[in-house]
């Protein structure tokens, strides 16, 4: 028996695996801001779902850059209150079984190199646009090595002055468009904004592509429903002069679940901590 999990900005995603290969027991409910009721919450419901059976191993992403030694988080703009925690440690007292804990957008783009839009693609970037905007690069099937981890949504697109700087999660990102307009994404339907964050979105797809020369960029999240591909292609043509085409770019095939199937790839591509 396996557990996985994500933990998103604004919500959590749990399952089961009993063979590696297949999900079960899939539940999403919104994430606990508090770090004690979260992990309160993460150790109760994992119990739960997988019926008091022995765990093997619990694999799992969270929302932010982790330490040099991916025990906790180091920053977490969405989850601040879970930042410095030992969340690692807990969950292998509880659990008493090996833990395998990753940026969860790494962890999406993974599961989408194994089991979604990325399968086959040999360089891959893959992008999150939700309550933040997350990503990683993928490279031959495996998050690509890093010091830091991988966070293209702090990337500056636009400034007036250092001291104004907006970055790309700033600026399409649901908690950013909700500042801007005070309404959620999925209330916005003025067809201008939505061109706008189409622009915007080229803009940082320009910069990763030129940094990291994927073969495949995958664009994922809840925001992602209300930006055109089409308006991105568009703009993203416009923008990349340097190369002699763009990159092949789709949506997630996983949605929401990208981040468990990422877990579960890690199952059979790690080795257990």
């Amino acid at each position: 028996m396996y557990l996985l999990f994500d933990i998103g900005g604004s919500k959590t995603r749990l399952a089961v695996s009993k063979d590696k290969k297949n999900l079960s027991q899939v539940e999403i409910v919104p994430t606990p801001q508090d770090f004690k009721k979260g992990i309160k919450f993460l150790v109760d419901s994992g119990k739960r779902i997988t019926g008091g059976k022995k765990i093997k191993m619990v694999a799992g992403g969270i929302a932010g850059p982790l330490n040099k030694n991916k025990t906790k988080l180091a920053n977490s703009p969405n989850l601040p209150q879970w930042a410095n925690q030992p969340l690692f440690s807990l969950l292998k007292k509880e659990f008493k079984s090996p833990v395998f804990l990753e940026n969860d957008a790494a962890l999406a783009g993974l599961g989408e190199v194994y089991y979604g839009a990325g399968k086959g693609g040999k360089i891959v970037a893959y992008l999150t646009i939700s309550t933040g905007v997350g990503g990683a690069r993928l490279v031959e099937g495996q998050i690509d090595q890093n010091y830091f981890g991988f966070e293209p949504g702090q990337q500056i697109i636009n400034y007036d002055a250092l001291i104004n700087f907006q970055t790309l999660e700033a600026n399409i990102s649901g908690t950013g468009l909700f500042k801007k307009y005070k309404k959620p994404a999925a209330e916005l339907s003025a067809k201008k904004i939505w061109e706008r964050e189409a622009k915007l979105l080229a803009y940082g797809l320009n910069n990763i592509t030129v940094l990291w020369s994927p073969e495949i960029i995958i664009l994922g999240g809840s925001v992602m429903k209300k930006i055109s591909l089409k308006e991105v292609r568009k703009y993203f043509k416009q923008t990349l002069k340097i190369f002699p085409g763009l990159p092949k770019i789709k949506r997630s095939k996983l949605g929401d679940l990208s981040g468990i199937y990422g877990a579960l790839a890690i199952l059979n591509t790690k080795n257990k901590r």
